[in-house]
């Protein structure tokens, strides 16, 4: 009898445990970047419910990640945020180079996910990582280690807005949830880096909006991963709607 793979499955595609994705098998090489910008800019790009911290941080990095016989380029630009006095941070952009790492996290958490060309490179003390997406590339982080810093266990929190469009081109299919995503990482190796972050200016992605005011740190890190993420509440469609274009490239469908 011919095999129909797209018969039904009853495998591990929905787990009846509460999911913790970048399995132990999961280790990242990430050279990353904090910077200070202009706090009226983190205020005017976050939605209800989130607000600014007393910190106007931006944080980005570019990581290589082999989780089992997957390998791919990962990003992440965003900015500190609080949530009813809980601090976390808010991305607003997440570059994937394999459209498999895009599709679970954006559909799952609902993470700013995107395809782009990501590099990154260690050559003795030198480190190198950028970001292209149409054509541009983004942004980049060069340097040199200079030093070991602290490492083994570390925990954020990020927040993400779950949503889908509805089909009739009217706002979204239900009431979009606040996602608080935990997120505790392994540290195996942690270096700071004298360097610099590029920010270059992008119709797709204006990272280029949030200058450098003050570089914090530059650091590059070997790190393994595991995530959860629960919904913790039911935000009102007309506090997102005004942010979608953060999520969608050239967004021009009226909601």
């Amino acid at each position: 009898m011919t095999t129909i793979r797209y018969a039904a499955r009853v495998d591990d595609l929905i787990a009846q445990e509460p999911a913790k994705t970048e399995t132990a098998q999961a280790w990242s090489q990430s050279v990353g970047a904090v910077y200070e910008t202009d706090p009226d800019l983190i205020a005017a790009l976050l939605p209800k419910p989130l607000e600014p911290t007393e910190e106007p941080l931006v944080r980005a990095s570019i990581s290589s990640v082999k989780m089992g016989d997957l390998e791919f380029g990962a990003g992440w630009f965003g900015v500190n945020a609080r949530h009813e006095g809980t601090n976390g941070a808010y991305a607003l952009l997440m570059p994937m180079s394999s459209e498999r790492a895009v599709l679970g996290g954006r559909e799952m958490y609902g993470e700013p996910k995107k395809l782009a060309d990501i590099t990154v490179n260690r050559d003795g003390d030198d480190v190198s990582g950028s970001v292209t997406r149409g054509g541009v590339t983004i942004f980049e982080i060069n340097g040199k280690v200079t030093g070991t810093l602290p490492a083994g266990p570390e925990k954020k929190l990020d927040f993400y807005f779950q949503f889908l469009l509805s089909p009739d081109g009217k706002g979204f299919t239900d009431e979009p949830a606040l996602v608080y995503c935990h997120k505790e990482a392994t540290l195996r190796s942690n270096e700071s880096v004298d360097g610099e972050l590029v920010l270059r200016d992008s119709p797709l992605d204006p990272v280029a909006d949030l200058p450098i005011r003050r570089m914090v740190a530059i650091t590059t890190s070997e790190r393994q991963t595991l995530q959860r993420g629960e919904i913790v509440s039911r935000v009102p469609s007309e506090w997102i709607i005004p942010f979608v274009h953060q999520r969608y490239d050239n967004f021009t469908r009226k909601i």
